[in-house]
């Protein structure tokens, strides 16, 4: 079926040009809005060929797979001469990850998970660009220490690649002081400040600044990201009651200068500590557990990770990795529950083997792996492993076992947060990439093996198509 009709299909289906408000397209799904949803006919939508699923929101998302989404999307546009938006990398990367079943209950600790996604979300294709050039510098310094660059040039070009990642880490928590700023809406530009504020730039650090109540001298970058966050947080408190009683005439005088002097005298001599200590007790906790509890422990993360992201509680572990990243260099995390997304694609080639005859299933199995593999497991989630019920366990399973080998081979570590699966192999800190990769095809082989014997439906092995439980 080509392209024009599908849209056509669509449009007819979603009750015609007159009831689609607005077209969205995204990585892999067409979004549509609709002045009446009981107009809309689901079913025959899934039915369509090309269709790989429907998610359903405040608007219907339709799953077409990476490229087709937006050919569809701008099709249905010229049809109903509705607004056609293009989402950015920040927006689907913040709606995929902030996805939650639509009866699940909106708990205050969702709301602060969700809060969390906001402030670190936006920084992903930042973290990510710098931690591959930093990974580049390191592998061509490594290359000039044992003597196979020797050209002088080469020192220009480590030191130039240095300075742009450095640009990043070097000043992490004035953005991330920025973006809490936006996300409790207070004055972004404070918050910035607020974020440099525990780097102690103009601090003699022969003469230290004394801390009025521990009597110990101030370290630069205690507290790191979470003593950013509780700051600004309080920032913004202070921020917005002082607005409610100064004068409009002195407001911007004396609200910007009360909130920063209030603001960072608490944050020098109460939040960096007491974030200090959170933050060095969360990582010791992580580190212990995965000392002692070894493969075991690395078994449960990988398995049980992507339960949490369907329940929203993975957003909880970001400030953890950039915690860890800021004090240890690399996170020891990400990396073991990457490998929860790598079950998920074993799982996809078991069920390419096995169910040849759903013709259905292999088209979408066959549009959602390619993009699994390079660790953007949502296609597979949503429109294969959890449409099949048993299919998600035991792809989670096969993450369970990656995980186990990855903790089992011990201190691998990535040196940015975001990507997964073989796009998180450049992030590899200290040269044990080829670990994660042995990670990751245990992982692969783990969901291949368990979806194969035990994950697969018989019903599925024909040509019965695909419907969500």
């Amino acid at each position: 079926m080509d392209n024009q009709k599908i849209a056509n299909l669509i449009v007819d289906y979603m009750g015609g040009s007159e009831n689609i408000i607005e077209v969205i397209n995204c990585m892999t799904r067409v979004r549509i809005k609709t002045k009446d949803n009981s107009l809309v006919d689901k079913r025959s939508i899934e039915k369509i060929e090309g269709v790989l699923g429907l998610v359903e929101g405040e608007e219907l998302q339709i799953v077409m797979g990476p490229g087709k989404s937006a050919k569809i999307a701008g099709l249905i546009s010229q049809i109903t001469s509705s607004q056609l938006k293009h989402e950015n990398i920040d927006d689907i990367t913040r709606k995929n990850k902030e996805k939650v079943k639509q009866k699940q209950k909106k708990t205050a600790f969702k709301r602060f998970t969700a809060i969390v996604a906001s402030i670190f979300v936006p920084l992903i294709p930042a973290f990510v660009g710098a931690g591959i050039i930093g990974g580049i510098a390191s592998i061509l310094s490594n290359l000039q220490t044992a003597g196979s660059l020797q050209s002088e040039n080469w020192i220009q070009i480590i030191s130039v690649l240095k300075v742009i990642q450095t640009a990043m880490y070097g000043y992490l928590n004035v953005y991330i002081g920025i973006n809490a700023a936006k996300v409790f809406k207070a004055t972004q530009g404070l918050g910035g400040i607020v974020g440099a504020i525990i780097y102690l730039s103009a601090m003699n650090p022969e003469d230290p600044i004394i801390n009025i109540f521990t009597h110990e001298p101030l370290v630069a970058g205690q507290g790191g990201v979470i003593g950013v966050l509780i700051a600004v947080f309080i920032m913004s408190i202070i921020e917005k009651n002082l607005r409610k009683v100064v004068p409009d005439s002195l407001d911007v005088i004396l609200t910007p200068t009360i909130t920063l002097l209030v603001t960072g005298i608490l944050t020098l001599f109460i939040i960096m500590p007491f974030a200090g200590l959170i933050s060095t007790g969360l990582i010791g906790i992580i580190d212990k557990v995965l000392e002692i509890g070894g493969a075991f422990a690395g078994f449960i993360l990988g398995a049980f990770f992507l339960p949490m992201v369907m329940f929203g509680l993975h957003q909880i572990l970001t400030p953890i990795h950039v915690a860890m990243i800021e004090n240890q260099g690399a996170t020891y995390l990400l990396p073991l529950l990457a490998m929860a997304g790598a079950g998920q694609v074993g799982a996809a080639i078991a069920i390419l083997i096995k169910c040849r005859k759903n013709k259905k299933l292999m088209e979408i199995v066959k549009g959602a792996l390619p993009v699994g593999i390079l660790g953007i497991g949502e296609p597979l989630i949503y429109a294969v492993s959890l449409p099949m019920g048993k299919t998600f366990i035991t792809a989670c399973i096969g993450g369970g076992i990656g995980g186990a080998v990855i903790a089992q081979i011990g201190k691998i570590g990535a040196s940015a947060i975001g990507p997964s699966g073989i796009a998180l192999i450049p992030l590899i800190v200290d040269n044990k990439w080829m670990g994660y990769v042995i990670g990751l095809i245990s992982a692969y082989i783990g969901g291949f093996v368990f979806t194969y014997l035990f994950g697969i439906d018989k019903k599925y092995e024909q040509d019965n198509g695909l419907e969500m439980k």
